[in-house]
């Protein structure tokens, strides 16, 4: 073929007023493909705001940035999902045939789903995490043998420190059971016990005088004493029970014992402490007591 047919042949499809009116209709029908998609995208977006927005108002300022992560998810699965629609739309105007490439996306996607099922298994659990509310950056939790505050909660691994510094990664998909320390009130119980000499009732009442006084910005309402929960053979136990904020019962739980000690001592009671009894032999072959 000569040069002068390819230009005439090139010149013939340029001029020819089907392959623009087709060309114009394809091009419109990218053009609304591509302002519907945005449109949907927009309007999706628009509405997961509001929802995080009326959620996060019912929830406690130091849950707001879960409720953020949460909305940003959702937004970006919707993007993809919208968008890839739109794609595939856009392709099918150009003649592409759809089939081979979805089959080999799915080809694709499944081989990787069997190769990396582990990493799925960490996205999918970390992703219900955090649409579940599980818990929080911040909280104090306790999953497996690992017990700490959480510092990072990512889609894959979720970062946790222990009271002693040590910092836990943990794969989500190893997250089975979690038990939350900072969602309710903790109760701090704490057990006094008193020697069998002292009176009781004024141990009591003493006691019941200290907690009523106690002040303490972790306490959510003043200690309660119980009465006596044990008696044993080296004195008698009384149990203290008091609310407090979450996960400050221990902190709670060693001011009471403070504040119980120094109200005993300033009243004379005392506490259980190990007695040794001796006895010693006469001359005659009897037994003397001693202490």
């Amino acid at each position: 073929m000569s040069i002068t047919e390819v230009y005439n042949r090139v010149v013939g499809w340029l001029t020819d007023n089907d392959v623009w009116e087709s060309f114009g209709k394809s091009a419109l029908r990218v053009i609304i493909f591509l302002a519907v998609g945005r449109l949907v995208v927009w309007v999706i977006h628009k509405t997961i705001d509001r929802v995080v927005l009326e959620r996060e108002a019912k929830r406690l300022p130091s849950h707001a940035r879960r409720m953020t992560t949460v909305g940003k998810l959702m937004k970006n699965v919707t993007s993809y999902v919208v968008y890839f629609i739109t794609v595939m739309l856009v392709l099918s105007e150009f003649g592409i045939n759809l089939g081979p490439l979805l089959a080999g996306a799915g080809v694709l996607g499944l081989a990787i789903g069997f190769g990396a099922q582990s990493l799925v298994k960490d996205i999918i659990t970390g992703f219900f995490i955090v649409l579940e509310d599980q818990f929080a950056v911040g909280d104090v939790i306790q999953t497996g043998q690992f017990k700490g505050t959480v510092e990072v909660i990512g889609l894959r691994t979720t970062r946790v420190q222990s009271w002693t510094g040590e910092v836990h990664i943990i794969p989500n998909g190893m997250i089975n059971e979690v038990t939350n320390f900072s969602v309710n009130n903790t109760v701090a119980v704490v057990d006094i016990s008193i020697a069998h000499e002292e009176e009781v009732d004024r141990a009591l009442e003493v006691i019941r005088y200290t907690m009523i006084t106690m002040k303490d910005d972790n306490l959510i309402n003043a200690p309660e004493v119980l009465g006596i929960q044990a008696i044993a053979a080296t004195g008698v136990t009384i149990r203290v029970i008091a609310e407090c904020r979450p996960n400050t019962h221990p902190v709670v739980a060693r001011k009471v014992n403070m504040e119980i000690k120094k109200a005993l001592d300033a009243s004379g009671i005392e506490i259980p402490y190990p007695r040794m009894v001796t006895y010693q032999r006469n001359e005659k072959g009897g037994v003397k007591d001693g202490a």
